[in-house]
């Protein structure tokens, strides 16, 4: 009897602890790849070391964090706080942080810093074929699909006319026609 008692005991703790876990879980949007950066108040990002938000100007945040978090801000169409995140990157010197740049800031309507961005991003790495697409489609957002097609061409003699950025930006000159 005494046997039985512990062994029900343990499986309602066993329970309890996994209940406590998926809590856990869920509490991080189901996603245990995401950085927390989307649970910040704005002015604050996510410290991977202290698990907590912390100011985004505190410089406590490693630039990789802060690329990361502003990246996912901006997928997530955060696109003013990816602004801010990705501000706090003390050394900007990489094609990816300014193309994210330039993303969030043609993102949030302000198309022609965007750009410059995205120009940043170009002198830095030319291969960058990402980038080359969403400079496409900021030209196309200003009325200029003269220049799409001429980033379209790029990215066709980078690589080729099946891969992902060259098909994307296709279909967005198409549809401006």
């Amino acid at each position: 009897m005494l046997t039985r008692l512990y062994t029900s005991t343990f499986i309602a703790l066993a329970a309890g602890l996994m209940l406590v876990g998926s809590v856990f879980a869920a509490g991080n949007g189901g996603n245990s790849g995401s950085s927390g950066a989307q649970n910040c108040k704005s002015g604050e990002v996510w410290s991977n070391s202290l698990k907590r938000c912390v100011k985004s100007s505190s410089g406590i945040v490693p630039d990789d964090d802060l690329y990361a978090q502003g990246r996912e801000l901006a997928i997530a169409g955060e696109f003013d706080r990816a602004i801010e995140v990705l501000e706090a990157i003390r050394d900007k010197d990489e094609a990816g942080i300014l193309n994210y740049l330039g993303y969030a800031h043609r993102k949030a309507g302000m198309i022609d810093k965007g750009i410059a961005y995205y120009h940043q991003a170009l002198a830095i790495d030319p291969d960058y074929v990402l980038a080359r697409e969403y400079l496409g489609e900021g030209y196309v957002a200003a009325g200029n699909v003269d220049l799409a097609r001429q980033q379209l061409q790029e990215i066709g003699a980078r690589c080729g006319t099946n891969c992902e950025e060259y098909i994307e930006l296709a279909e967005v000159i198409a549809s401006a026609q």
